[in-house]
């Protein structure tokens, strides 16, 4: 006989897939820097090969507001579970591709061309991912421990980078410089095909959400979710797309710009900032997991606003730790941040997914989040470059990343705490203005 699978199992079958997707989308980035400049854009010159590929590697960004657009629609009109099913097979046969792509000195201009078409698939399978896995844990789980289980899919995306960083560490240990460039960088990409079969071995099991299944039986399907959304929901949809700013602007701050700015402003080796991001990695899962623990206890809507007003103030003194370029001071500063952006994203999931009727919620906040990634990821890394550059001091990076986070916290203020507490749904019906409490 078989048995309902429990919350638990299901947190943790979203946990799963979000570190394979995660797993995925970042070994393409290490792809970029160690071997596609060469073995896909081999035409330019070194510097014009390193910018095609990145250029190649940004596409991946681009698409993912699309995975969500797509992946949030159908998974209010047939289900969940069906779309997380769907953005794990269109990540996993993408990324198993790029293990078998022929290069430009095979099949010339067609190589960096199928290249950048599976990193749009690549970008689209990851765009879906995060609403439908934080939506299979929120909704399974008990009103009291939404943010917990909630948190669940937000550890996949460190552990999944922290393996994808392994993975190609060891490739660099095990194989030869001229190996690595001809055929061993495959090796991880091809190693998807496992990690998918596991993947999808889970997830088939797990079982739709009932929020889903009352919606259906009571024929509350929005014909175009995302259309509803925006009519009904207007202002959670924009305090959710701000408040979506400053998990995603955190992470990438810490674990691309701040790489960067270690090398460049303070000449400490890549490998020395490479091992204190991987060294942050695990203390990130586990006070993250801490913080959706404490939001079910003490509110979502409180951690939050502590995790964002951390943010916003801590980012003075990690740069001044951070200047010293003492590798103990480093890992300090940055660790304070670590524990900012653990806290906003182990109460962010279940805050942002009950901002939403389960109708539409869905669409509602998986196109949130991917707006937020998009500033956070996307732009706000490129402002941070162009501010350094053009004031040339860490104060004007820190001004611009605290005043992102800023707006985050501003932006959850007017949202009712009851609604992200208690696990409550906004009935259909209700346009749910967000109030001042």
């Amino acid at each position: 006989m078989s048995t309902k699978p429990g919350p638990g199992r299901i947190a943790l079958a979203s946990y799963i897939g979000s570190v394979i997707e995660w797993y995925d989308f970042n070994i393409y980035g290490l792809a970029t820097a160690l071997v596609f400049s060469k073995q896909f854009f081999p035409s330019f010159s070194a510097a014009g090969g390193t910018l095609a590929s990145l250029a190649a590697f940004a596409v991946g960004f681009v698409a993912r507001p699309l995975g969500a657009l797509v992946t949030g629609h159908f998974g209010d009109r047939i289900g969940r579970k069906s779309m997380l099913v769907a953005s794990l097979l269109t990540m996993g046969i993408a990324t198993t591709l790029i293990g078998v792509l022929p290069t430009y000195a095979t099949i010339g201009v067609w190589a960096p061309i199928l290249l950048v078409v599976l990193r749009l698939v690549q970008g689209i399978g990851v765009g879906g991912e995060w609403g439908g896995a934080a939506l299979m844990a929120v909704e399974h789980a008990p009103p009291n421990r939404r943010a917990l289980y909630g948190s669940f899919p937000q550890i996949g995306i460190p552990t999944g980078i922290l393996i994808s960083q392994l993975a190609f560490l060891l490739m660099t240990q095990a194989f030869p410089a001229d190996a690595l460039q001809s055929w061993a960088w495959r090796i991880p990409f091809l190693f998807s095909g496992v990690l998918i079969v596991v993947g999808l071995l889970v997830r088939v099991s797990i079982t739709e959400t009932e929020e889903f299944e009352r919606a259906r039986e009571a024929r509350d399907i929005a014909r175009m979710p995302l259309v509803e959304v925006f009519r009904r929901s207007p202002l959670q949809m924009l305090a959710g797309s701000l408040l979506s700013f400053a998990g995603p602007t955190l992470g990438t701050f810490l674990s691309v710009y701040m790489v960067s700015y270690g090398t460049q402003q303070l000449h400490l080796s890549s490998g020395t900032m490479l091992w204190i991001t991987v060294a942050l990695s695990v203390p990130w899962i586990a006070m993250m997991l801490g913080a959706g623990r404490a939001a079910d206890r003490l509110g979502r809507k409180r951690m939050f606003l502590i995790g964002t007003a951390l943010a916003a103030v801590g980012v003075f003194p990690m740069f001044l730790l951070v200047n010293t370029a003492l590798v103990p001071l480093v890992f300090a500063g940055l660790f304070l941040m670590t524990v900012a952006n653990s806290i906003i994203n182990g109460a962010q999931p279940a805050m942002l997914t009950q901002m939403f009727p389960a109708s539409v919620r869905y669409s509602g906040s998986s196109t949130c989040y991917q707006i937020g990634s998009i500033v956070g990821g996307g732009i706000v890394p490129l402002l941070a470059a162009s501010s350094f550059a053009r004031f040339g001091t860490s104060t004007a990076v820190a001004i611009l990343i605290g005043g992102v986070c800023a707006i985050s916290l501003l932006a959850v203020l007017p949202v009712k705490r009851s609604l992200l507490d208690v696990g409550a749904s906004v009935p259909r019906s209700e346009t749910a203005p967000l109030t001042i409490q």
